[in-house]
């Protein structure tokens, strides 16, 4: 096997996106997160302002509520009414992210990616979660907010992340049979958490070579 894939999902602040960073850094593999905006901007010429400004809006609104069709791999074309919908703007960093799993290993962060990606022989679905309280100090830690997040916004934007994945999937977000390690890095801190990914890539792809395994 020359290449292999790994999505990230997290808890807000449970250190997910630093755990795939350190990952990428032992592995040699690129680390996907905001750069998906850029490229699916520069893919679809969408601003990629409109991209982050999607993010937003659904937040405050009652979207998620609404019965929506998953995505199933296809992107609206520009003479569509409905071309800069949040649905294409989400089609979009699914191509991309398809196309990132296409050409080389890498780790996506966040964005429905271990949904997009489901069915992939070479894909590793990773759930990084942590208790509330963790997750507060986590934050506060990396100066989220000038370091006064409260725990208020830690309890929404994972109720946001969970619905975000719902509306585009379908699927429960905190449902571990989706995922193939969920991984509480407040019991086993953020290195432990790269051993334990490490040592299961040497166990389901025993022909995956990298010189950091």
């Amino acid at each position: 096997m020359d290449k292999i894939v790994i999505t990230i999902a997290r808890y807000y602040g449970s250190g997910g996106k630093t755990i795939g960073e350190m990952l990428g850094k032992e592995l040699g593999i690129p680390f996907y997160n905001k750069e998906i905006l850029r490229m699916a901007s520069d893919e679809s010429g969408i601003s990629e302002a409109m991209f982050a400004q999607a993010d937003e809006k659904l937040k405050k609104t009652s979207l998620f509520h609404i019965a929506h069709k998953a995505y199933d791999g296809t992107v609206i074309p520009p003479e569509s009414r409905d071309f800069l919908s949040n649905e294409n703007l989400f089609n979009y960093q699914a191509k991309v992210i398809r196309e990132l799993a296409d050409e080389e290993s890498c780790i996506i962060i966040g964005r429905c990616g271990d949904f997009v990606l489901d069915g992939r022989d070479n894909l590793i679905k990773v759930f990084i979660y942590a208790d509330p309280e963790f997750c507060l100090e986590q934050a506060k830690i990396r100066g989220a907010f000038g370091g006064k997040t409260t725990m208020k916004y830690v309890e929404e934007t994972n109720k946001y992340r969970a619905d975000y994945y719902k509306y585009y999937s379908g699927r429960d977000w905190n449902d571990c049979r989706f995922y193939d390690l969920c991984l509480n890095s407040a019991a086993i801190g953020f290195d432990g958490c790269v051993k334990a990914i490490k040592e299961y890539i040497k166990i389901r792809f025993p022909d995956y070579k990298n010189d950091a395994l």
